[in-house]
């Protein structure tokens, strides 16, 4: 149970800040990837040794493809992450008052190829610094998890805004950053991303299992 509990409290701080640092803020203000991944960094260090930090649907998916997560707990870290995104969007819009956001205009295929590599890329490093034996009691992996979603969000951001996680996805929904209609972009990428990050380890890696 503590387990869900921490990807419940991880995943609501992390889509909080997102929303309370997107919101009424210059999107292009370079200090925002910064301060979302610095949030995904200091969640993983809080909670990683007990629930392995993931506060993401695809980076659960990448887990468990690799043989790491078993799959009963799949739906409920899934239910846990989601279920933080909701109530961290509804804080957001409470806290912020009567500001509102625009929805972005995203290109669709763009898109759709900018989440896949971001996810890609959060993923794969997710699962060699913080799973793999080789590098096994790495103290330094928070660090690379976050700000693997700092340069992913300074290189893709500003094509699909830089959800890289179904439930990131959900909260800027929510929160009227991003369209509803869009919202398939992001969970297609992003869990595709995720797969194959799975098994782009599992290649390189075929001893680790």
């Amino acid at each position: 149970m503590k387990k869900y509990l921490v990807e419940f409290i991880g995943t609501f701080l992390f889509v909080l800040v997102v929303g309370m640092v997107v919101i009424g803020h210059d999107p292009n203000n370079f200090m925002l990837p910064v301060a979302i991944g610095s949030t995904l960094m200091v969640m993983v260090y809080a909670g990683g040794h007990v629930s392995g930090g993931h506060y993401n649907p695809a980076v659960t998916l990448a887990v468990w493809l690799r043989g790491r997560c078993a799959t009963a707990e799949v739906p409920i870290y899934w239910l846990s992450q989601i279920l933080g995104a909701f109530a961290a969007s509804f804080v957001v819009m409470y806290l912020k008052g009567n500001t509102t956001a625009t929805p972005a205009d995203i290109p669709t295929v763009p898109a759709l190829v900018a989440e896949f590599i971001g996810t890609f890329a959060l993923c794969y490093v997710v699962l060699n610094v913080a799973t793999a034996k080789a590098t096994a009691g790495n103290s330094n992996y928070g660090l690379a998890i976050g700000f693997t979603v700092v340069v992913m969000a300074y290189a893709l951001g500003g094509i699909s805004g830089g959800a890289f996680n179904p439930a990131i996805a959900t909260g800027i929904t929510l929160m009227h950053i991003e369209k509803m209609a869009n919202i398939w972009i992001y969970l297609a990428g992003d869990f595709a991303g995720a797969a194959i990050a799975a098994l782009a380890f599992k290649v390189i890696n075929p001893e680790d299992k």
